[in-house]
C-alpha cells in the first residue's frame, strides 16, 4: 500500500516565532540559547522585516481599500497605528493602518450599480503639487500626492471633492508594513515563500552577536535564499513586444 500525505499545508503558520528562532541559533551552533539570546533574536527578526522593507514591493502585502470623500477635504491620513490617530477628522473611516506606500488610486463613482465608473488618478509629485495655483478647487478629483511621515503616510487629492455622496469614494492599492513579531507562539507575516530566507537572514543577524567568525558565509546563504524568494514573489502577466516601425524618407 501506497505511503499516504499529510494533505494539509499549513506549516509556515504553525512554524511560530520560537521555532524560528531556534533553527536560526542551530544554524550558527548555538543550542540551548538563554533569555535575553531568546530576545535578542526577537529584536533581530524584527528588524529583519524592516530591512525587507527596503528591499521592494512585496505583493503579499499589496491590498485594496477605499477612502471615503469629504467635501473640500484635500489631506486623508493613514496612521502607523491605532494608537497614534483616532479622531474622525484625521484617522481612516475604514480603519486601515500601517499603510507604507499608496501605488494607484482611482475615483470610483455610482459604487455597487451598473452604471459604476473608475477614473484612474494620476500620481504626482511634491513639486507638481506645490505649483498647483488653487489647491481648494472642488471638482472631480484627478491627481493624487502621496507623502510619507515617521507616524503616518497622507495622501493629497486635487481637484477637492466637491460632494459628500456615498456613493463616490477613493479606490487604491497601498503597499502595508510587514507586521511586528509579537509573541513567541505567534506566526510571521510572511507567506511560505519567504520562510527559508526568513530564518537564514536571522541566521544572519544573529551571527553578527554570537558567531562573527561565520557572518560571512551566513549573509551569502542569506542573499542567495532572499534572491530565490523576491524572484518567485510577484504576479505572473503576459508581456508583448513590439517592434518600433521606422518610416524612412522617401
Amino acid at each position: 500500500m501506497a505511503n499516504t500525505t499529510s494533505g494539509s499545508y499549513t506549516f509556515d503558520k504553525t512554524l511560530a516565532i520560537d521555532d524560528i528562532i531556534s533553527e536560526a541559533y542551530e544554524r550558527i551552533g548555538l543550542v540551548g540559547t538563554a533569555g535575553h539570546q531568546i530576545h535578542s533574536a526577537r529584536r533581530s527578526l524584527n528588524i529583519l522585516f524592516q530591512e525587507w522593507g527596503n528591499r521592494g514591493i512585496h505583493f503579499w502585502e499589496i491590498s485594496q481599500t477605499n477612502i471615503d470623500l469629504s467635501e473640500g477635504t484635500t489631506e486623508y491620513s493613514f496612521y502607523r497605528d491605532s494608537a497614534d490617530g483616532t479622531s474622525s477628522t484625521t484617522a481612516p473611516s475604514n480603519g486601515i493602518y500601517g499603510i507604507a506606500d499608496i501605488m494607484t488610486a482611482s475615483y470610483r463613482t455610482n459604487y455597487n450599480t451598473t452604471s459604476q465608473t473608475d477614473l484612474p488618478l494620476t500620481k504626482i509629485s511634491r513639486d507638481t503639487y506645490a505649483a498647483l495655483s488653487n489647491k481648494l478647487t472642488k471638482s472631480t478629483p484627478s491627481q493624487f500626492w502621496v507623502q510619507r511621515f515617521v507616524d503616518r503616510t497622507t495622501i493629497t487629492i486635487y481637484p477637492t471633492a466637491n460632494s459628500t455622496a456615498a456613493d463616490n469614494y477613493i479606490s487604491i492599492y497601498y503597499v502595508a508594513r510587514l507586521q511586528d513579531i509579537g509573541a513567541y507562539t505567534n506566526a510571521s507575516d510572511a507567506p511560505y515563500r519567504f520562510v527559508p530566507c526568513m530564518v537564514a537572514g536571522l541566521a544572519f543577524y544573529l551571527s553578527q552577536k554570537f558567531a562573527p567568525q561565520r557572518t560571512q558565509e551566513m549573509k551569502l546563504l542569506y542573499e542567495d535564499e532572499l534572491a530565490r524568494a523576491l524572484a518567485e514573489d510577484g504576479s505572473a502577466a503576459s508581456t508583448f513586444i513590439t517592434p518600433k516601425t521606422y518610416y524612412p524618407n522617401i
